[in-house]
């Protein structure tokens, strides 16, 4: 069997466990190995790109290719052990910009050996400018998410300057390929004129869409990364880009959908650049207060109760006593539910990984679509740093920004229990009618501290 041979099998190892293990990420239960068995195929396919071929490569090219791969797996799993969940999304984020900047990279060093080939022109192209604006929207998402940049910018006629830009990165691109210019420094500016339009891209939408805005940067990695494998002739590059971008792409419609809007609606709409300023008119009336005492009452009498999670919990680090209590009520005979929202935390899946952390039963995590009919039937539900995922303005008032959204239907409850350290808005940054309302008392204080009193409460009863 010949080089070449050996190559084609072991890419198609390669893509059969990348495939596989995206079908096993699908389920809580099989993502770890799911992630393991893709990572495997991935290594596999590293090393056949190595050393399945016919040149003679000098050691000191191996020595650097080794050195990278080792520095770069190093410092991996070092950022990996050491963040924290309630810093995962914008981890993705930056990873995912790292992603972008390759593929960016690619084009800029390959140019001016191709400059004799229209189809390997096309392919640079494509994938300097679809990385380049993966890479600069992803820098600008990860300041979003990490705090940094808490406030969108919207400048004067923002659409119509985003569109001029857009249009002259197209214009500029076919031009490359076109005329194939033996100069790189059209692919420069192109390369410029890319970072600035993903920064453009990204600056203004607010941080109540940096879940969609994540999910659709990632595609464009997985696109660009696909773009490289035809230049390569590298069919797992190519099968991985591929199934990055469609994935991404496939979880970017989802996320629209949950929210019940349109990703055009994201992109121009400025949902939720508000900037936690209140977002419309405050919301007149008076909260009810509770001390854990009284929480914890109405949770040890209760038969259902359901838990809905939000970043305040992961903020709190709360995961692990919230798997406490709920293991407390439980021995006490009462049902206990998680309601997961689609777009809960700052990226898709966010509360599952947190939870699953915490050793929660996954059979207990029910989504949305699922809880929501249960609420009519729930004694006590408990938010936990949950804030826009259960506003009932959603519903009930079409002058909210966020009036359409698929919302959980905690108002339907008999009773409610907000775990919040105040009464600031969240991310959309307008206020919660639910928290005025006769049937939710408020808990203030941070989240993990206030579970431990109700704990504590719970076991004296």
């Amino acid at each position: 069997m010949d080089i070449q041979a050996l190559l084609n099998i072991s890419y198609l190892i390669a893509a059969v466990t990348f495939m596989a293990g995206m079908k096993m990420l699908g389920s809580p239960k099989t993502a770890r190995k799911g992630n393991l068995i893709a990572a495997a195929g991935m290594s596999i396919a590293i090393l056949a790109t190595i050393f399945l071929h016919e040149k003679q490569i000098p050691l000191l090219i191996y020595t650097l290719i080794f050195a990278a791969i080792a520095l770069g797996t190093f410092t991996g799993w070092y950022i990996a052990v050491k963040v924290e969940m309630t810093k995962m999304p914008e981890l993705v984020s930056f990873f995912n910009g790292m992603g972008g900047a390759t593929a960016a990279l690619i084009g800029l060093l390959e140019y001016v050996h191709n400059t004799d080939s229209t189809y390997k022109i096309a392919m640079i192209v494509a994938g300097l400018l679809i990385g380049s604006i993966s890479f600069s929207g992803s820098m600008i998402a990860w300041g979003k998410l990490s705090g940094k940049m808490r406030k969108p910018v919207r400048l004067p006629s923002y659409n119509i300057i985003n569109t001029l830009i857009l249009l002259l990165n197209i214009a500029l691109a076919v031009y490359i390929v076109a005329e194939r210019p033996e100069s790189p420094l059209y692919l420069y500016l192109l390369f410029a004129l890319a970072l600035i339009y993903g920064i453009m891209f990204v600056l203004p939408i607010g941080g109540a869409d940096m879940p969609v805005v994540i999910s659709l940067l990632n595609s464009f990695t997985g696109l660009a990364a696909a773009f490289g494998g035809f230049l390569y002739d590298n069919m797992a590059m190519l099968t991985g880009g591929v199934l990055v971008g469609s994935a991404g792409t496939i979880l970017t419609i989802a996320m629209t959908k949950a929210m019940n809007r349109s990703l055009s609606n994201v992109i121009f709409g400025g949902f939720g650049d508000t900037g936690g300023s209140g977002g419309g008119e405050s919301i007149q009336g008076s909260v009810k207060s509770v001390t854990p005492s009284d929480a914890g009452i109405l949770l040890n009498y209760a038969n259902n109760v359901v838990i809905v999670p939000g970043y305040g919990l992961a903020v709190a680090q709360a995961q692990h006593t919230i798997h406490e209590l709920e293991e407390l009520l439980e021995s006490k005979g009462v049902n206990v539910k998680y309601a997961i929202h689609p777009v809960a935390g700052r990226m898709p899946g966010h509360m599952n990984v947190l939870l699953a952390e915490a050793n929660v039963d996954y059979d207990k995590l029910v989504d949305m679509d699922d809880i929501n009919p249960q609420f009519k039937n729930t004694d006590v539900v408990l938010v936990v740093g949950a804030n826009d995922v259960v506003n009932p303005a959603a519903k009930t008032n079409p002058s909210s920004p966020i009036y359409g959204m698929p919302v959980l239907n905690v108002d339907e409850a008999k009773n409610v229990i907000v775990l919040k350290r105040s009464m600031k808005p969240g991310y959309a940054g307008i206020d919660n009618e639910l928290f005025y309302y006769p049937k939710t008392s408020m808990l203030f204080g941070d989240a993990k501290d206030s579970i431990t009193k109700i704990i504590n409460e719970v076991k004296n009863m």
